[in-house]
């Protein structure tokens, strides 16, 4: 096994892919080469990496000869015509889009969770979707301990999980509020500034949107249980980075509050922060920054039998993608199954 590795991030130039970026250097990662990768119309701009400006490079279908482990962010539609391109030139592809998930051949990846799966790739391995990540990793202590029959989840997104223009949208339209102005709606199909948008991708027949379906399917999958009850209602929220989640959950055997405070605060990954009495809890603004998941206001739910209620919120950009993706080659390393 090397002692070091050849890096490429495709999608450098984007919100994600600076914090991969950031990541790899902050967690030193053990990479001989870092190639930061994104279209024709950023390529020749400069990312900061250890210290130094590295010039980014148009991805092309020649960008991975030597690449041991590609890191994508750059969307579907780059992933499904890259990735496979990348894995043909010898790379392992860990992919932030949905192109893969779903797939029956490529592992679903929640290191805190379902860590295993990792052995079984056949060159790709999806992240899954940022509110699934949070999510899973706050859930996994009461899954293993005494089951979960039920899920009910409601997200609060921030902007940052749509990209730069969107977070771009969210000041503009802000200061034009304060101001007095003309509100601009572009990224969103209403204003998102001092509103709320119970909508995030396109819906579904059923009245469901595709952030709603995703987190229903992806649980399952990371969890290894089709037979999960998971039901979700995703809302974008005028917050710039950081997604909250009000989880309720019906457990298989009783369990007290303070037994599953005494598992989430064994977790890896997790940072309890509940105490009512000091009004301490999660929030965007805390969690900014940071590479757990936080986990408070966890109470009984009086009104079903083995229910609870949790608020959980986590850093989108960071375990929500780019922690989530890097903990996934530092795994392939660490475990050597990058063959």
């Amino acid at each position: 096994m090397p002692d070091s590795y050849n890096i490429a991030v495709v999608g450098a130039t984007g919100a994600v892919g600076g914090v991969m970026l950031k990541l790899l250097e902050e967690r030193k990662f053990p990479a001989a080469e870092v190639r930061p990768l994104a279209s024709a119309g950023s390529a020749g701009q400069t990312v900061p990496f250890a210290g130094e400006e590295i010039a980014v490079r148009e991805l092309t279908a020649g960008s991975f000869a030597g690449i041991d482990i590609a890191l994508f962010s750059a969307g579907g539609t780059r992933s499904k015509e890259f990735a496979p391109l990348a894995v043909e030139a010898g790379a392992v592809v860990i992919d932030n889009s949905s192109a893969f998930r779903m797939e029956p051949n490529v592992p679903l990846v929640v290191p805190e969770v379902n860590p295993g799966d990792t052995k079984w790739h056949e060159g790709i391995i999806a992240n899954p979707n940022c509110s699934t990540i949070q999510m899973v990793v706050a859930l996994k202590p009461i899954y293993d301990a005494v089951g979960i029959e039920r899920i009910v989840v409601t997200t609060f997104q921030s902007v940052s999980g749509t990209g730069k223009q969107a977070m771009e949208e969210l000041f503009s339209q802000s200061e034009a509020v304060l101001e007095s102005g003309e509100v601009a709606v572009s990224v969103y199909p209403h204003q998102i500034a001092f509103n709320i948008l119970p909508h995030i991708e396109y819906f579904h027949n059923d009245g469901y949107t595709n952030e709603e379906v995703k987190m229903i399917n992806e649980t399952r999958k990371i969890f290894g249980d089709p037979g999960l009850r998971v039901t979700a209602t995703c809302a974008r929220v005028p917050v710039f980075t950081g997604h909250s989640e009000s989880v309720n959950i019906k457990t298989t055997r009783p369990v007290s509050v303070e037994e599953v405070r005494r598992l989430v605060l064994a977790a890896p990954g997790v940072a309890l922060v509940d105490d009512p009495d000091n009004l301490e809890y999660p929030m965007p603004l805390t969690a900014a920054g940071r590479d757990e998941v936080l986990v408070g206001r966890i109470r009984a739910d009086e009104s079903a039998e083995n229910s609870l209620n949790l608020w959980v919120v986590s850093d989108n950009l960071r375990k929500g993608a780019a922690t989530n993706a890097v903990q996934i080659a530092e795994l392939l390393v660490r475990t050597g199954v990058l063959e």
